[in-house]
C-alpha cells in the first residue's frame, strides 16, 4: 500500500454522495481557494465511525469558518450513508467507493490489525489537500475518539475555532 506524504499531488476522485449528487475532488478546489479535508472510514453506522462523523459535524461550522470543507469516505453504498447521514444529522458530503478505487488511491485501503486479527479493508486515515491539489497532511491509522480535536491543533486551528 502507497501511502500519501506533503508535497504528494492529490487522486482526483468522482463520487457519488449519500444525498445522489456528484462529488469531483477539482470541484471542490475550483477557484475555491478552500482545503479539503477527506477522511476515510471503515463502516456507516458503526461506534467508531460514528463517532468519528459526528464529531466532524460538531467542528464542521468552525472548519468552515477556517476555510475547511470535509468529506467522509467510505466503501458502503449510498443508501446506507443516507441513512447515516439523516440518523445523525451529518451535514457534510459522505462519498461511496464501493470498489475501492479512491481508498486505495489515497492509500487508505491495505491491511490492518484489529484485536489481533489481520484482515484488508478501509485503514482510518485523514488527508488534507490545499486550494492546489497537493497533500497538506496524510495521517493513517488514526484514531476514532479524539482524531477531530488533534487534526485542528495539527492544522494550527484553536479549540474555539478560528
Amino acid at each position: 500500500m502507497t501511502r500519501l506524504a506533503p508535497g504528494d499531488r492529490a487522486p482526483d476522485f468522482t463520487l457519488t454522495a449519500h444525498d445522489g449528487s456528484t462529488v469531483a475532488l477539482g470541484d471542490l478546489l475550483a477557484g475555491t481557494g478552500r482545503h479539503v479535508v477527506v477522511y476515510f472510514y471503515p463502516a456507516a453506522m458503526t461506534p467508531g465511525c460514528t463517532t468519528q462523523a459526528c464529531d466532524f459535524r460538531d467542528s464542521l461550522d468552525a472548519l468552515n469558518a477556517s476555510g475547511y470543507t470535509v468529506v467522509g469516505v467510505s466503501k458502503d453504498p449510498v443508501d446506507k450513508l443516507a441513512q447515516f447521514a439523516e440518523r445523525d444529522g451529518l451535514t457534510f458530503k459522505l462519498l461511496s467507493d464501493p470498489d475501492h478505487s479512491v481508498l486505495e488511491a489515497y492509500g487508505a485501503w491495505g491491511e490492518k490489525t484489529n484485536y489481533g486479527r489481520t484482515s484488508v479493508g478501509v485503514v482510518r486515515s485523514t488527508v488534507v489537500v490545499d486550494p492546489q491539489g497537493v497533500v497538506e497532511l496524510a495521517q493513517y491509522n488514526v484514531k476514532a475518539t479524539g482524531h477531530v480535536a488533534k487534526l485542528r491543533r495539527d492544522l494550527g486551528l484553536d479549540a474555539a475555532g478560528q
